[in-house]
């Protein structure tokens, strides 16, 4: 018989599924790329954060194999026993070098990074400051760290120095996404660094969507953020880099505080060596990638233009690979995204609650690996179903 709280749970799933919008998994039979087979059907991908086309490109595969015959396929026990391999070493030393900072560390996910860095730098005394639009991960770090969180509005700073000057914290974390993902926009660096520095802040930055792309691939920081010794990076690793994990660079105290306090570093077992052997062919890719950042940035101008004046949604302002177009309505947004998908493209509708009410959206995601002809097709796509 089933138990009353499985009963609970079946019924709240029921509600979930009487919605027409249901999410669900696709099922991608391919490697990843700008031209994917998914759900049995061909289509012209955009909606990967492969932003530079380095997920399946030859000399990552390669660098694969390689490693395979010297590590094995499992790390086989947490970094603090057995497990940190010589190519977890030597990718956290390229890393640190390649974004100019002091020293780095490598998480398994940049889910597990944002916890473990949060939650060792702040708590029950410590105020967390962050951005209204922050990815989910920082909101839960936020609330896991047990230190008073406090959200202002998207890149409202005024509000935000409002914050710092009325907090009694004695320790006090801004953290932001500095590539936002769902709108495109960028956070102010240096205002943000200004205000850390006024008010004796950590700050911390997210930039799961700018590694690779910005700054000749090193990111959005500054220069001026990269020498601040209270300015702590993050660059996951899945998306332009085209493999997994996710990589923190801070001052070589912070990278230290990390390793002995940072749960989700400590208690987990590592990574698999051979990826952090493909995150160093990666960051070779990345530092020699500027053929495919040019490539990028046309295909971005190319979207932008063809798209001015589209009539059924508005396409908001964003210089970066994420290139939003705001429709309104979820219903309506998922009616263009499965009409698109029965044309051979594949743009994900975004929804209430990832994004707010009335604010659903196709969230367009370019890469090097698309050809122009492949963003013509979807403009011309959008304009006829418009």
């Amino acid at each position: 018989m089933t138990h009353p709280a499985l009963t609970r749970l079946q019924q709240g799933l029921g509600a979930l599924k009487a919605d027409h919008l249901e999410r669900r998994r696709r099922l991608l039979e391919s490697a990843q790329g700008a031209h994917v087979m998914i759900d049995g059907q061909r289509a012209v991908s955009f909606c990967s954060n492969d932003y530079l086309g380095l997920a399946a490109d030859p000399t990552l595969v390669a660098a694969a194999h390689a490693a395979l015959d010297q590590c094995g396929v499992g790390a086989g026990a947490a970094h603090l026993i057995t497990g940190h391999h010589g190519f977890h070493q030597d990718f956290e030393a390229a890393f640190a070098r390649f974004v100019r900072k002091s020293a780095a560390l490598l998480f398994s996910t940049g889910y597990m990074a944002n916890l473990g860095v949060v939650t060792a730098l702040v708590d029950r005394r410590g105020e967390v400051f962050a951005d209204k639009l922050n990815h989910a991960s920082l909101v839960d770090a936020a609330q896991l760290s047990g230190a008073s969180f406090t959200r202002y509005r998207h890149l409202e700073l005024s509000q935000l120095e409002g914050q710092l000057a009325a907090s009694a914290a004695p320790d006090k974390l801004i953290v932001s996404d500095l590539v936002f993902s769902m709108d495109g926009d960028t956070a102010p660096v240096d205002a943000l660094l200004d205000l850390a520095e006024r008010y004796d802040a950590w700050l911390y930055l997210d930039d799961a969507h700018g590694f690779g792309v910005l700054n000749q691939g090193r990111g959005g920081l500054t220069e001026r953020a990269r020498a601040s010794d209270r300015v702590i990076y993050l660059a996951t690793l899945g998306k332009a880099a085209g493999v997994a994990g996710a990589a923190v660079a801070a001052h070589e105290s912070v990278i230290d505080w990390l390793i002995q306090k940072a749960r989700p570093y400590i208690y987990t077992t590592a990574s698999p060596p051979l990826l952090a052997a493909c995150l160093l062919e990666s960051i070779r890719q990345i530092e020699a990638g500027e053929t495919r950042r040019k490539r990028l940035r046309r295909h971005i101008a190319q979207l932008r233009e063809g798209l001015a004046g589209l009539k059924l949604g508005v396409l908001m302002d964003s210089a970066t690979p994420i290139q939003p177009v705001v429709i309104g309505a979820n219903a309506d947004a998922v009616r263009l995204s499965q009409a698109l998908l029965q044309r051979g493209l594949l743009v994900p509708a975004i929804r209430t609650p990832t994004v707010p009410a009335n604010t659903a959206r196709l969230r367009i995601t370019l890469s090097a690996a698309h050809s122009a002809d492949d963003v013509a097709q979807l403009v011309e796509t959008l304009h006829a179903l418009a």
